[in-house]
């Protein structure tokens, strides 16, 4: 597998994709929201169907110090409440906005973890942003694009303390569940419940 340290997602690069196309993306994930009982592709993928009663994730956000730590998958189900709590820890920490998160990522991130054999929390370097967090952004840096998946809340960068990060991509990426992008200097791995590719 091979990894360029050049962003060339629709996310988090200066413009592959055109607005309808992240509406299309942002309209999927609405519709997986609203089946939250089916089971998701990358969730099913590290367990036999009917096996697996709970899914959990521990995260903290780097710049506020909040964290969540528990079930938010129970019994075909995810836990409103659960969900809720993650959504407050994504939120954009400049405006203090929260939105609904993207279940699908939470998924992607609980096979990763499983994988990896770690219980330690996620470090959260970017969920959520609002649009004008994102304009912000895009202005002062090519490799934001200003349809980041990121406004939708579709996306996050995270790192998992103790674990290489070069690992955590090609598992994700391996899980073919949405976009993968590895970032070795800035040190952390892009997530998202996107279109399938890797940069």
């Amino acid at each position: 597998m091979r990894w360029s340290l050049e962003p060339a997602c629709p996310c988090c690069s200066g413009g592959a994709v055109g607005r309808r196309g992240v509406i299309r993306v942002a309209l999927g994930g609405l519709v997986c929201v609203g089946a939250a009982s089916a089971i998701p592709a990358a969730a099913s993928a590290a367990a036999p169907a009917g096996s697996e009663a709970v899914r959990s994730l521990a995260v903290r956000r780097v710049q506020t110090g909040d964290s969540f730590e528990g079930v938010y998958w129970r019994d075909g189900r995810y836990d409103t409440d659960a969900l809720r709590r993650l959504d407050w820890v994504f939120r954009d920490p400049a405006l203090d906005e929260a939105t609904p998160m993207d279940p699908r990522l939470f998924d992607v991130m609980h096979v990763i973890a499983r994988r990896m054999d770690t219980s330690e929390p996620y470090e959260v370097v970017s969920g959520y942003r609002a649009p004008e967090t994102n304009a912000s952004r895009a202005q002062r840096s090519r490799r934001v694009s200003r349809v980041s998946l990121h406004m939708s809340g579709m996306a996050a960068d995270v790192r998992l303390p103790g674990r290489d990060s070069v690992q955590l991509a090609r598992l994700a990426a391996a899980l073919q569940a949405g976009g993968v992008g590895l970032y070795r200097r800035d040190g952390f791995v892009h997530l998202d419940c996107g279109p399938t590719r890797r940069w």
